[in-house]
């Protein structure tokens, strides 16, 4: 929490170094930071506040190809109750609910 908290701080010194000076192209380079980054902290801590400078991974949640929730359940339920392996729960799934999922 003590490494955020110097991230925020520090974030937070350097836009308002730029407000109080009113040149931000002079804050960046005095600073040594990227101007992409300057304007991604400041827009960020206009839309959220402190909250928006603290550093959160770039990766969302979820995986784009991630399979449904309701065919992990249904593989989920095949695998407790039946102990089916990979292939056979393949198999069932396509023959029995004509969904097609990958064995691997």
């Amino acid at each position: 929490m003590p490494l955020q908290n110097r991230d925020i701080k520090h974030k937070l010194r350097i836009l308002l170094h730029a407000d109080k000076i009113g040149s931000v192209s002079k804050t960046y380079r005095y600073f040594g930071i990227g101007r992409s980054s300057f304007y991604r902290w400041r827009a960020a801590y206009r839309d959220r506040g402190e909250a928006g400078l603290i550093n959160a991974p770039p990766i969302p949640k979820w995986h784009a190809n991630r399979t449904a929730p309701e065919i992990e359940e249904k593989v989920l339920h095949l695998r407790r109750k039946y102990h089916l392996g990979p292939i056979r729960i393949v198999w069932y799934l396509e023959r029995y609910h004509d969904i097609k999922v990958s064995d691997i």
